[in-house]
C-alpha cells in the first residue's frame, strides 16, 4: 500500500514517521474520491486522541502521493515480539490484548472501524504499553480492502480478516474484534487459525471452517480464555461480544495484579523490555531512564564487556542465595546477548539493578557490579536500537 520514512520534523527539531500511501492502490480507480475520504479520515482519526493510537502530526496529498506524519514510536512490533518470546506466556497475550481494548473502545466511540489489525500493526513500547498503527488508512479504503487484484489477492491481511470483511459485506466493530479474536489465538498458539495456500483459501476457511481448540496444544492455558478467544471468533457477528468493553471484562480477571510477580519467558529474574504486563503490575509507575552512557572503546569498560562479572559477596543481611542469584542473572544478559536479544539482556540487568539498589543501596557491592555491566552494554543496545525499524509499511 505505500511506504514509510522516518524523518526529521525541521521546525520543532523532533523525530517523526511519514507514511506515503499511492492515491492509486491496487482495486480502486477513483483516485479523487480516495483522496477525499483520505482527508475526511486522517481529520476524524487525529480527533480520537488515544494514547494507545499513533499520533498524527499532519496529513496532505504530494503529487500522486497522499502522506501521513505521524509519531515516530521506539519499541518492537508485536510480530517480533512473538518471535523473540516463543511460547508466548498466556498472561502476555491477555495483557497486549487488554491494552488493546480501550483503544478499540475510542475508535469505535469515534465511528471508525480498524479494519486491519494484525500484530505487525501493533507496537509495544520499551515501558510495556501498546500503540496500534495504521488507523484511518484501512478505514480510507474501506471495501477495497477486501477487493481482489488481477491476481486473485485481496488488499489487506486475509489470515485476520472477519467472515463479513471477507465476503465484502459492511464491517462493522464486531469485525475488529474478530481480529482481535485472530491476534489473540496466533499469540497463544504461534499461528493463524486460519491459513491456506492461497487468498481465497484463507478465506474460505475462515468462513466455513471452526478453530482448533487452543488447549490441545496449550493446555497450560485458563478455559476461560479458550473460551474468550472462540467467543471472539464467532462466524455470526451477532453471536461475538457486545463491544470492547465486554472483552475487557472477561480479560479483567486473568490480569496480573500491582502484588504479583513479573511474567516472563526467561531468566532467572523477572523483568524484560516491552513486557506487556508492566503496565497492570506498575501502574502509572515511572520508566526508568536508561543509566549514563560509558565511552565505548579499548577501554576497561570495553574489556568489562568482554569477560563475566563475578558478583562480590553478598551483603551478611541477605539471604545465601542472593550471591548465586546476582551471579545467576548475569550468565542469563550474557546468554541472551550471545544469542542477539540485547533487549532482553538490558531489561533484565536493570530490573537486577534497581532491586540491588532499592535493597541494599545505590553504593552497595551488589549494585556496583550490575551497574557495570549494564553500563558495558548500552553501546551494544544503541547500535541495536538505530538498526531497529519501529514502522513498517
Amino acid at each position: 500500500m505505500g511506504q514509510v520514512w522516518s524523518a526529521q520534523d525541521l521546525l520543532l527539531g523532533r523525530e517523526v514517521a511519514v507514511k506515503l500511501l499511492r492515491a492509486s492502490v491496487p482495486g480502486s480507480t477513483h483516485a479523487d474520491e480516495l483522496r477525499r475520504r483520505f482527508e475526511r479520515e486522517s481529520r476524524i482519526t487525529a480527533r480520537v486522541g488515544h494514547p494507545g493510537l499513533v499520533t498524527v502530526h499532519d496529513a496532505g496529498t504530494d503529487a500522486d502521493e497522499l502522506y501521513l506524519v505521524m509519531q515516530y514510536v521506539r519499541g518492537t512490533d508485536l510480530a517480533d515480539h512473538l518471535a523473540e518470546n516463543a511460547p508466548y506466556p498466556w498472561p502476555w497475550a491477555v495483557a497486549v490484548a487488554a491494552q488493546l481494548c480501550p483503544v478499540l473502545a475510542a475508535v469505535h466511540d469515534a465511528g471508525i472501524v480498524h479494519r486491519d489489525l494484525k500484530p505487525r500493526n501493533l507496537m509495544l513500547r520499551h515501558d510495556g504499553t501498546l500503540v496500534a498503527l495504521d488507523l484511518g488508512v484501512a478505514a480510507v479504503l474501506g471495501a477495497d480492502t477486501t477487493r481482489l487484484t488481477m491476481t486473485g489477492s485481496p488488499v489487506g491481511s486475509p489470515a485476520y480478516m472477519s467472515p463479513e470483511q471477507a465476503m465484502g459485506d459492511a464491517v462493522g466493530p464486531a469485525g475488529d474484534l474478530y481480529s482481535l479474536g485472530v491476534v489473540l489465538y496466533e499469540l497463544l498458539t504461534g499461528t493463524v487459525p486460519f491459513e491456506g495456500s492461497s487468498a481465497l483459501g484463507t478465506l474460505h476457511r475462515h468462513l466455513h471452517e471452526a478453530p482448533a481448540p487452543l488447549r490441545t496444544t496449550r493446555p497450560d492455558l485458563p478455559p476461560a480464555l479458550e473460551a474468550l478467544v472462540l467467543w471472539l471468533l464467532a462466524k455470526d457477528p451477532a453471536q461475538r461480544p457486545a463491544d470492547a468493553n465486554a472483552v475487557y471484562l472477561a480479560l479483567a480477571p486473568l490480569l496480573p495484579t500491582p502484588t504479583t510477580a513479573v511474567l516472563t519467558g526467561t531468566g532467572p529474574v523477572s523483568a524484560a523490555l516491552c513486557d506487556p504486563t508492566r503496565p497492570f503490575r506498575m501502574p502509572f509507575a515511572p520508566w526508568p531512564d536508561h543509566a549514563p552512557q560509558t565511552p565505548w572503546a579499548s577501554s576497561p569498560a570495553a574489556a568489562a564487556a568482554a569477560q563475566p562479572v563475578r558478583a562480590p559477596a553478598p551483603d551478611t543481611r541477605s539471604p545465601d542465595t542472593e550471591g548465586d542469584l546476582l551471579a545467576a542473572t548475569v550468565d542469563e544478559a550474557r546468554r541472551l546477548l550471545g544469542a542477539g536479544r540485547i533487549s532482553q539482556a538490558l531489561g533484565l540487568l536493570g530490573s537486577a539493578l534497581r532491586t540491588a539498589e532499592a535493597r541494599h543501596g545505590v553504593d552497595s557491592p551488589v549494585a556496583a557490579a550490575l551497574r557495570r555491566q549494564y553500563g558495558a552494554l548500552q553501546p551494544h543496545a544503541g547500535a541495536h536500537r538505530a538498526g531497529a525499524t519501529p514502522h513498517r509499511p
